[in-house]
């Protein structure tokens, strides 16, 4: 009998049959929405909150708050839950309901606010407070230390150590940098690529950060390329997914695709691996699947 913290990890990675356009490269998605909390996040939410609970940062009674789209809160939510702790999850007012009800679900406080900036802001401010421990995945080296740890290995482990191109959405950049330092020390020319949302697209779990608001985290020295994708490329491709490979995630996961993809079309061979980042029920009351 397993923790349900011990089942966080360990996805598993189903190949493309239908969308590949090229019969010399194999695409993997690593299915995140495999985890508990349904979410790539639930991996740096879980390595955040026990590596602080370890150093004493957090005490009896300290009250977590933290800025979320969405995915990061949940898995919060629910691991905060397992180690009995209070946390005010501080989410964007136009997130997806499902996403609001979840984490309430598990006991956390919500807050909406007018953007993810202002959210962050908050965060911070609150934070700053006696008695509140603010987890800042946006600035914590202990949100892409989860996947350096964890998923970069289970990679490099399941593609039997041949995976020659990794692509990851780029949110708060803690899987890319944590994949991206696993994977290049395992073989430096594995080439690391983010997609980002283009200039005017909203794509929920990928953001085109203005600078002031870009994540400490991230080191662009350490993504090879980054692709730009639409919010229609997106969408488009999530829909596809699901009808079909069968593969049911959000717009994050389509954006991640649809770079899987172009860059297939671009090279003779290789194994390419994405985040697929969660799961399409998490889009049910928007217009993704309508």
């Amino acid at each position: 009998m397993a923790h349900l913290i011990d089942l966080i990890g360990n996805t598993p990675m189903a190949e493309l049959e239908k969308l590949n356009p090229n019969p010399a490269v194999k695409i993997f998605a690593k299915l995140e929405g495999n985890n508990p909390g349904g979410s790539v996040k639930d991996r740096a939410s879980l390595n955040m909150i026990r590596s602080a609970l370890e150093r004493g940062e957090i005490k009896p009674g300290t009250k977590l708050v933290e800025a979320t789209s969405g995915n990061t809160g949940i898995a919060l939510a629910m691991i905060a839950s397992l180690f009995g702790l209070e946390i005010e999850l501080v989410m964007p007012a136009n997130s997806t309901r499902e996403r609001k009800v979840t984490m309430e679900a598990f006991g956390a406080k919500v807050t909406l606010l007018e953007s993810i900036e202002i959210c962050r802001d908050y965060a911070e401010e609150k934070g700053a407070r006696n008695g509140y421990f603010l987890l800042n995945q946006f600035s914590n080296p202990d949100n892409y230390l989860a996947h350096y740890k964890t998923t970069g290995p289970e990679i490099w482990r399941d593609t039997e150590q041949n995976i020659t191109h990794f692509v990851s959405s780029m949110g708060t950049t803690g899987t890319i940098m944590g994949c991206s330092r696993f994977l290049k020390e395992q073989n430096q020319a594995i080439q690391i690529v983010g997609c980002q949302p283009t200039e005017g697209s909203s794509i929920p779990g990928i953001r085109r950060w203005p600078e002031e608001y870009l994540p400490k985290i991230f080191e662009p020295e350490r993504v090879d390329r980054v692709m730009d994708i639409t919010e229609n490329e997106a969408v488009e491709m999530a829909r596809k997914l699901a009808r079909k490979e069968g593969i049911f995630g959000g717009m994050s996961t389509g954006g991640a695709c649809a770079a899987a993809i172009k860059l297939a079309k671009e090279i003779d061979k290789g194994i390419i691996v994405f985040i697929a980042c969660d799961r399409g029920d998490r889009y049910l009351s928007s217009d993704l699947f309508g």
